[in-house]
């Protein structure tokens, strides 16, 4: 099989380790994170085309990047494609199929591999979601109650999330899976992504949703990511999500940051008596015992925000 991969970037000829990383936000905290600043340690990144400089000028900017980053060209759907990304690798941060690499997986020097999943992993069990409710690692999505609901995004991580839990058994790998709820922070690519997006579009909105959420801070996700990695008895999965708070108590903060922004006032549904989402809590402690602190709700919002008007996605 002929490889289909082209390597971008400084050449480096001296032995090192190296993980692999297929997201931005991982990568950024890989690369700032001070336990991972040693001049040891280098990264490769997959990116569809290492030459597109409006893709990649973001991360080839980043501390340290000219020295110890390098990006490979790499299609999830092309057999073989991460295999030289892979070599000589020890640690994989990888955020959607393990089968893709699972060839490389196999023969190569990884120690583990940590699974970007989801908190749509955990929470639909069938269980009730009240108030008083602790949802922990030890739950996990009921793929029929995910049908039943028509919730095709949490079934498809649900589902994604098993496949890597069966294949790692499988082929006895270690494996870690982070399970973040909604993610917010500052933005790392100079343009929206999914998560940040609703909050730039309720600039200049009537109405916001009546619901409860539990917001993690990009930061806190990729250092979950770091630490499980790092910490030889990391194991299982790690849930990262922040206290359950309401729409109107995110929309207070911001007023408060922020007077001059143009803020919506009223539920999109003022008939509408509970919550779209209730207010269950998500358990930290097991993610804390990796040495996660999490970053408050207003550091996380007021980061944000700054981070969309500096990068003028923002209409104020």
């Amino acid at each position: 099989m002929q490889k289909q991969m082209e390597r971008a970037g400084h050449k480096d000829e001296r032995s090192r380790e190296s993980g692999l990383c297929d997201r931005s936000i991982e990568l950024h905290r890989i690369l700032a994170c001070k336990p991972l600043t040693s001049t040891w340690l280098h990264v490769n990144a997959t990116v569809r085309d290492p030459y597109d400089r409006k893709k990649t000028e973001h991360l080839l900017a980043l501390d340290g990047a000219n020295e110890r980053l390098h990006l490979f060209k790499a299609e999830l759907l092309e057999e073989g494609s991460f295999d030289s990304a892979v070599e000589g690798c020890i640690g994989v941060f990888h955020t959607f199929l393990l089968v893709i690499l699972a060839p490389r997986i196999r023969s190569s020097i990884i120690k583990r591999v940590i699974i970007t999943s989801s908190l749509a992993a955990v929470m639909l069990t069938g269980k009730p979601l009240a108030d008083d409710v602790v949802a922990d690692e030890t739950w996990f999505s009921d793929p029929v109650v995910c049908e039943k609901l028509k919730d095709w995004y949490m079934l498809s991580k649900t589902l994604a999330e098993r496949a890597a839990w069966k294949f790692s058994e499988e082929k006895v790998m270690d494996m870690v899976t982070i399970n973040p709820d909604t993610v917010l922070g500052p933005l790392l690519l100079p343009t929206l992504n999914t998560s940040v997006e609703p909050i730039a579009k309720l600039v200049g909105a009537e109405t916001f949703r009546n619901a409860t959420c539990r917001l993690a801070d990009v930061r806190d996700v990729a250092n979950a990511h770091i630490f499980a990695f790092e910490n030889p008895l990391a194991c299982g999965r790690y849930c990262v999500a922040g206290k359950p708070t309401h729409s109107c108590e995110i929309f207070k903060m911001l007023r408060e940051l922020y007077p001059h922004l143009n803020l919506p006032q009223k539920y999109s549904d003022e008939n509408l008596s509970m919550p779209a989402f209730p207010a269950f809590q998500v358990s930290q402690e097991r993610v804390k015992s990796l040495g996660i602190k999490f970053t408050s709700l207003e550091v996380s919002l007021k980061d944000t925000v700054d981070s969309l008007m500096a990068k003028n996605l923002l209409s104020v």
